[in-house]
């Protein structure tokens, strides 16, 4: 059996980026993202039960510029991933197939994602002063 000149399959540097692409990849980071952070909040929890000096030590690294980073960013990919699930939803009842609603559910995400995060932090930073 020889192999010749088989094609290659198909990867990324073959395919143009499209939305649709980029949000499929985003969908599974994201979650991967979520795991990480939840690692994290589980972290948080077991600090808060241990004692005034392992809460303080973990509240340092929330209010640390890295660790307000990584919470925004778990923030959003949290917002993102539930706007990504609705819309898979919406998929898995049969609606939302034609290739304009792609895009614009698509746009939806990744605006309705970014809105949200943003709401969620000003919300937090107006009722509790800061994070």
């Amino acid at each position: 059996m020889t192999t010749g000149e088989r094609p290659l399959s198909p990867h990324l540097q073959v395919y143009r980026w499209q939305i649709t692409m980029v949000l499929s990849i985003l969908h599974r980071a994201t979650g991967l993202f979520l795991a990480f952070g939840t690692l994290l909040l589980a972290r948080w929890l077991l600090a808060l039960a241990s004692g005034p000096e392992a809460y303080a030590e973990v509240a340092q690294w929330n209010s640390s510029v890295l660790g307000r980073l990584f919470l925004f960013a778990w923030t959003w990919s949290l917002f993102y991933h539930l706007c990504n699930g609705l819309r898979h939803l919406a998929w898995d009842s049969g609606f939302g197939f034609e290739i304009p609603t792609f895009y614009k559910t698509g746009w939806a995400v990744v605006i309705g994602s970014v809105v949200l995060t943003l709401i969620a932090w000003l919300w937090g930073y107006s009722t509790m002063g800061a994070f």
